[in-house]
């Protein structure tokens, strides 16, 4: 492997002569484990997005030359579109500033701004990763916003389109099959008749409330800690550079970005990423309630309730031929479980903050843009690969809901609670059905009986009277 030598002010250090990094980031590889995960493609391309957004503003306010501020901003564009993925090697376990990662970024950059002037990787000039790149920016301001930017773009661009798709896979459902009545269970056991309209609603709405929660931490994200440099006072920062940042950053990204009045508090605090990350946990609490309701209707095809039937996903059992299980659900499940855990990192982090700053960054902001990449990525395959197939079996739902004991429900009016316990005990001690029971007990004739025991009528609702609901 060919090997070149860079030099800073710490003395010479050897890096992979294909390789755009530079000397404080291989120095890093040398002090920090790197077995860990890196931080997501995600985070490093809204670097690309920032220090462009820098490079622009400090153009504008000039302090930097347009030779060089329009070269960094060329380098910027590339590692916003991806380009230099593959020179990031650092590990989430870095200093909790996030420094290294920020040095590897303004090296990255210094070295293809310094290549489109024509000098070799390693020469530092006529672009310097610190005097240039980094230029009126602190890791300190800079991580904390590249982490706001990341979060916008992956929430705005991700998640939050991926529910409105699964509202709509509801609403879908909804419109085809919510005329089927199915038994409702409460603590398990047979409740009364429900329509399967209600089913779906109810998973819709606890979907469309997740996104408003969601959708309703953006305002907070968009406001940035740039310009407040080390530790919040913005010293060698240009008067305006927030403004003129959050002005090119909005330019560039079609996001209104506004600076922080108080940048220390986007600095040493991260409550609105705390925010993002909470109401991400609720999206998984609900999404877990809807699968386990959805993989325990579609339980079969022969043993268990199977009132469901999700499409065949071309997958079996390792010793069972032909089994056919859940797999897409159980994926989502475990992203979920995942969040969950996800969240307690980004609480415990979010309270790491220590006076002016907060040391917890790279895992923080890794565990929040894992939750909502894992999220998105696994609901849309759910909707894709289960909901959009998904049959009713009407036969196994009529089956069950003819089989009830609780259709005696609507007879209570009639006949009052305990006559109406009466007939539902004698049924089941007897293997008997509510009519036989009813009357064996005399109770009330079966012209009236068949008139008041009306699943479909009792599933939407109301006081059951003979031939109406009130």
């Amino acid at each position: 492997m060919a090997i070149r030598s860079e030099s800073d002010a710490s003395g010479a250090v050897d890096i992979p002569a294909d390789r755009y990094w530079g000397a404080q980031t291989a120095r890093a590889l040398k002090l920090f484990p790197q077995h860990g995960p890196r931080l997501p493609c995600g985070l490093l391309r809204a670097f690309g997005l920032q220090k462009a957004a820098a490079a622009r503003a400090n153009m504008a306010l000039g302090v930097i030359d347009h030779r060089r501020g329009e070269r960094i901003v060329v380098a910027a564009n590339a590692l916003r579109d991806g380009d230099f993925d593959d020179h990031f090697p650092l590990s989430i376990w870095q200093t909790g500033s996030g420094t290294q990662t920020n040095m590897n970024a303004n090296e990255v950059l210094a070295n293809r701004a310094n290549e489109l002037f024509g000098q070799p990787l390693g020469t530092r000039e006529p672009v310097h990763p610190n005097d240039h790149v980094n230029l009126g920016q602190s890791s300190n301001d800079t991580f904390p916003t590249v982490m706001h930017i990341a979060a916008v773009l992956e929430l705005e661009n991700g998640i939050l389109p991926t529910l409105g798709a699964l509202e709509a896979a509801f609403a879908r459902l909804e419109s085809d099959h919510g005329h089927h009545v199915r038994m409702g269970r409460t603590h398990l056991n047979d409740a009364v008749p429900v329509t399967l309209r209600q089913t779906f609603q109810s998973y819709g709405r606890q979907v469309g409330q997740a996104r408003k929660r969601i959708a309703a931490t953006m305002p907070d994200l968009k406001v940035l800690a740039q310009g407040g440099t080390a530790a919040g006072s913005g010293l060698n920062a240009e008067p305006g550079f927030d403004t003129a940042f959050c002005a090119a950053l909005s330019e560039a990204t079609g996001i209104d970005f506004v600076p922080n009045p108080v940048k220390v508090e986007g600095m040493a605090a991260h409550d609105a990423l705390v925010a993002a990350s909470a109401s991400l946990e609720g999206l998984a609490t609900g999404l877990i309630h809807i699968l386990n309701d959805i993989r325990l209707l579609a339980a079969g095809p022969r043993a268990g309730l199977a009132e469901l039937m999700l499409p065949d996903d071309g997958l079996s059992s390792s010793i069972m031929p032909g089994k056919r299980n859940a797999t897409l659900a159980e994926a989502l499940l475990q992203a979920c479980f995942r969040t969950i855990g996800n969240h307690t990192t980004v609480v415990w982090a979010a309270g790491s903050g220590l006076f002016e700053l907060n040391v917890a960054k790279p895992v923080l902001i890794h565990a929040l843009l894992e939750s909502a990449a894992a999220l998105n990525g696994t609901i849309a395959a759910f909707i894709e690969g289960a909901l959009d197939g998904l049959e009713i079996n009407d036969g196994r739902m009529r089956h069950y809901v003819d089989a009830s004991l609780m259709l005696a429900t609507a007879l209570t009016p009639r006949l009052g609670y305990d006559r109406v316990a009466e007939i539902t005990r004698l049924a089941e001690a007897e293997n008997l059905t509510l009519r036989e029971a009813s009357a064996r007990l005399g109770v009330i004739s079966m012209e009236e009986y068949d008139a008041l025991i009306d699943p479909v009528r009792m599933a939407n609702g109301g006081r059951m009277k003979e031939g109406k609901t009130e």
